[in-house]
């Protein structure tokens, strides 16, 4: 419906220009929005006020020129009014919105789809989390937000890859390690004094005995060095599997998980700081190389490789970007925590440095997650290496609910999440709300077939027949559809899915509760299971799109 507005708006502007009351070929894109009250009409446009000032006139004047050329538009129309400075609202015959339905059931599940992506190549890099324990709950939030943009990015046209680096290299992994051996000598019985440096939670001792067990017999007579090596690298791959078995539980998984480590075995990070050096980016100073960073735009230059010789998390982090250029990608998004928003400028300036445009790396910063139990914070303290597990949360409340609330607030705001909501068969769990909509069609669908209605098959008669106050609604709400999804795709706003289907779920929910769908009439019944189906499919296409499921029963 939007874009035959827009197709109406550009050819009257052609006609009022050739019948001279426009004066310039030059028109801008038409922008077209459903306005927030119903009183100013289904859709608005501010085309006479971006036209102004090719056309040197007055906006008014413009979107007189264009109401006069507009007419009925061709019977879709009831009106047009001009509002403000030069707005023009459209009211659309409800007559006309009915033949929706029919273009949702036919498109079924390519229904939101778009090609605006045009195949760009594009990354998304998310969680990413140190194999240095579990995932927590705002790991979670990160791994909802990054799977979600991957997949309406695809939806839209775009060719996305989803990857996990692992960070298994470096002090963070050597300090793992020397945590893991100091708990296994104990529990070889040796007195042990545990650093506050060290990690502290109770899966260091677990993992100690699991190593003990298995392959650490001799663990206690090896060289310290050695030994702490052995555990370090037992401890990352056991923590690395089971944050993949997290992930998928989760409904997550990566087209690639990529070593940090395999950039320092290949020579990658060598190779790059040695070609920023020779063009001057990086430099000595004291001791230590850095990168000239403030040229770029940070606030301050920062260091490569330190006076010891040990290379930085930058300097290995600038390798592994390089890195996804040269693989082919045109885009590349990172999903990162809240508390990593001062690594972004020295990151752009790498990204920029290694010639690419800054519009070609942004950055997703996922905000902190408030755990509630009925209200009341759930305690979650990391310093004594007690924390609730993404496991845990899924395990409570499952995967479906654990995704869709993490993704109904915007991920630049902070989320309370209540276990017990989570868990409630009520309109108070939002992704209950909406599944239950799903749900409650595919009963009235059985209820259909069990009275002989089988098969429901659009025709113009039934469709005719809906006509309701709430039916229109519903099927505008449909009609918003692809639009929502394709301005997800633009801002990275995987919020705005759940958002819209809360809003659906509403509108049905006051249908369902006002009229019903199987009636005596014939042409009604098969006009309403219609219009109830093509709800279903977008609740489905929906509800798709957080990797959330869309079940027939509940």
């Amino acid at each position: 419906m939007k874009s035959r507005i827009q197709t109406l708006i550009i050819n009257a502007a052609r006609e009022a220009l050739a019948a001279g009351a426009l004066t310039s070929n030059q028109f801008p894109d038409v922008l077209v929005e459903a306005p927030k009250s119903d009183s100013h009409g289904d859709f608005a446009t501010n085309f006479a006020m971006l036209a102004a000032k090719t056309q040197k006139m007055a906006p008014r004047r413009i979107a007189e020129a264009l109401v006069t050329h507009l007419g009925d538009g061709g019977g879709l129309l009831t009106r047009t009014e001009i509002a403000g400075p030069g707005f023009v609202n459209f009211f659309v015959r409800p007559t006309a919105w009915p033949a929706l339905v029919s273009q949702v059931l036919d498109q079924d599940r390519a229904y939101g789809a778009s090609a605006i992506g045009r195949g760009q190549k594009v990354q998304v890099e998310f969680v990413s989390a140190n194999p240095t324990g579990p995932l927590h709950v705002g790991h979670g939030r990160g791994a909802a937000v990054g799977d979600s943009v991957a997949r309406i990015l695809a939806h839209c046209g775009f060719d996305v890859q989803r990857e996990y680096y692992i960070n298994d290299s470096g002090r963070q992994i050597e300090t793992l390690g020397r945590s893991v051996y100091l708990r296994a000598l104990e529990l070889h019985g040796r007195p042990v004094d545990f650093p506050p440096d060290c990690y502290q939670g109770d899966y260091i001792r677990d993992l100690a005995r699991e190593l003990l067990a298995t392959e650490g017999a001799d663990l206690p007579s090896l060289d310290e060095a050695a030994a702490v090596a052995r555990c370090a690298r037992f401890a990352a791959d056991s923590i690395t599997t089971g944050i993949r078995q997290d992930l998928v539980d989760f409904g997550v998984t990566y087209d690639r998980w990529f070593s940090e480590q395999s950039l320092y075995d290949s020579g990658q990070v060598e190779q790059c700081l040695a070609a920023l050096k020779a063009r001057g980016i990086v430099y000595l100073h004291e001791g230590a190389w850095w990168f000239k960073t403030t040229a770029l735009g940070d606030e301050k230059d920062r260091v490569v490789v330190r006076q010891n010789g040990q290379t930085t998390y930058f300097a290995s982090d600038i390798a592994y970007h390089i890195d996804k250029y040269q693989r082919g990608f045109d885009r590349v998004i990172d999903v990162w925590g809240a508390d990593h928003h001062g690594y972004i400028a020295r990151m752009t300036a790498a990204v920029e440095a290694a010639g690419q445009r800054r519009d070609q790396f942004q950055v997703i910063l996922v905000q902190l997650v408030n755990l509630l139990r009925g209200g009341q914070p759930v305690a979650m303290s990391t310093r004594s290496g007690e924390f609730v597990t993404l496991k845990e949360v899924v395990d409570e409340v499952g995967a479906d609910a654990a995704r869709f609330i993490f993704l109904t607030r915007d991920y630049d705001s902070p989320l309370d999440f209540d276990l017990e909501v989570a868990k409630q068969k009520t309109n108070d769990n939002p992704v209950f709300y909406v599944q239950y909509v799903h749900a409650r069609i595919a009963s009235i669908l059985r209820k259909a077939a069990e009275q002989g209605i089988d098969s429901v098959a659009w025709h113009d008669t039934a469709g005719e027949r809906l006509v309701e106050a709430e039916e229109i609604q519903l099927i505008k709400a449909l009609a918003r559809y692809p639009e929502v999804v394709e301005m997800a795709a633009q801002a990275l706003a995987p919020h705005r899915i759940p958002y819209y289907l809360m809003q659906l779920a509403a509108l049905f929910h006051a249908y369902y509760n006002k009229h019903r769908v199987l009636t005596d009439d014939r042409d009604l019944t098969v006009g309403r299971l219609c219009l109830v189906l093509a709800v279903q499919k977008v609740i489905r296409n929906g509800l798709g799109l957080l990797a959330v499921s869309a079940p027939d029963q509940m």
